[in-house]
């Protein structure tokens, strides 16, 4: 991780060992487990935020391009005045020339009349009211 390699863990424990003593060791790695957690979850925000900064910064860049080759294009093949087909039916297209009706609406979709009056939910029995 740090470029420490088996051996020096093992001196640094030996050490750590004889200064700090069994009885309080065990407290003192979970102490320091719980910097190290701490550091990676920072490290970790961190970095997701720079990768973030740079998603953006890279998809406005690109954004720009876009925006300039779009105009680039437009300024080389304008759209002539009346030369659009939106919202024209397509050549052939017989059921897009024949207007259709609106939908019903809900209430004039439902039978008129009176209908029977729907009871009081009764509770089950053996349950007080």
């Amino acid at each position: 991780m740090f470029g420490i390699d088996s051996g020096e863990i093992l001196i640094i424990a030996v050490v750590a060992l004889v200064v700090i003593g069994p009885k309080d060791l065990p407290r003192v790695m979970r102490a320091v487990g719980n910097f190290i957690g701490r550091a990676r979850g920072m490290a970790r925000h961190l970095r997701s935020g720079l990768d973030t900064m740079v998603r953006e910064a890279e998809f406005e860049d690109m954004e720009k391009k876009w925006k300039a080759e779009n105009e680039r294009i437009m300024r080389e093949h304008p759209p002539a005045p009346g030369d659009s087909d939106w919202g024209k039916p397509a050549p052939g297209d017989a059921a897009a020339a024949t207007p259709k009706a609106p939908p019903a609406s809900p209430a004039r979709a439902l039978p008129t009349g009176s209908a029977p009056p729907i009871p009081p939910a009764q509770p089950p029995s053996g349950e007080a009211r």
